[in-house]
């Protein structure tokens, strides 16, 4: 008890020496305290269009997958996951393409700030879902990446879309872009390992493992093709009837 204490006071001297550094730090490099204020104010209200487009993607793939269900009494879409990258990360990617960091060139260069992962049980629904959004009239698909049909060395699958969809605010309509990736449950298991393993190796992945992860890659991409054969089986069971037998 005493010990937490001790380090409960503390923290406010850690607060305040970390709040002193700042300090002099703006103004050992003559920082103006409004530019910068108005500068992070602007970053705010810039990024915030893409929560929206978000938010009316999110809805868009709810209607999409209900209405999907009732036509075909299957769910193409297993989970939807929704992120926005963050303004350092955009910054950073300013920088590596060597350009100007302001919010206008992040609107106009970076395409990624707003992300949207799907997860299907099988391949096919990736494709279905591909082609409801590109059927949408109010959605422009910008660029397709099909890693399924191309995947990289490293044995990684997925659809990746960059989209246009318009954000309807009280004075304007401004079209944001949106990234999509599109996989199976088996393929986002491969790239979360993946991911993980290169974060752990800080890129430098020994050669075994990598030889390992191809062959994970290789055994995710037959357990699609294998499950998928099963639910075909499984429709036309229930289809043609008990009586017949199953192909």
């Amino acid at each position: 008890m005493q010990r937490k204490y001790a380090e409960t006071q503390r923290r406010p001297i850690k607060i305040m020496e970390s709040l002193n550094q700042i300090k002099s730090y703006i103004e050992d490099n003559n920082f103006d305290f409004n530019e910068l204020s108005n500068e992070l104010i602007g970053w705010k209200n810039g990024l915030i269009i893409y929560r929206f487009a978000l938010e009316e993607m999110n809805t868009k793939l709810k209607i999409l997958n209900e209405e999907f269900q009732f036509i075909h009494n299957h769910n193409p879409i297993e989970h939807i996951k929704s992120r926005i990258k963050d303004p350092k990360g955009v910054m950073l990617k300013l920088q590596r393409k060597g350009l100007e960091i302001n919010i206008d060139n992040a609107k106009k260069h970076i395409h990624d700030i707003a992300g949207v992962r799907i997860t299907c049980s099988f391949v096919s629904d990736i494709y279905d879902i591909y082609h409801m959004l590109k059927g949408q009239s109010d959605i422009k698909i910008m660029k397709v990446k099909d890693y399924i049909k191309n995947p990289k060395k490293n044995g990684y699958k997925s659809l990746h879309l960059i989209i246009k969809i318009p954000v309807f605010l009280s004075n304007r309509v401004e079209e944001v872009s949106v990234e999509v990736q599109i996989r199976t449950i088996a393929m986002d298991f491969w790239a979360s390992l993946e991911h993980k393993i290169y974060y752990k190796f800080d890129k430098g992945v020994p050669e075994h493992l990598l030889a390992e992860l191809k062959e994970a890659a290789d055994a995710a991409h037959e357990l699609d093709l294998k499950m998928k054969r099963i639910k075909d089986r499984v429709d036309i069971y229930q289809n043609v009837g008990k009586d017949k037998p199953l192909i």
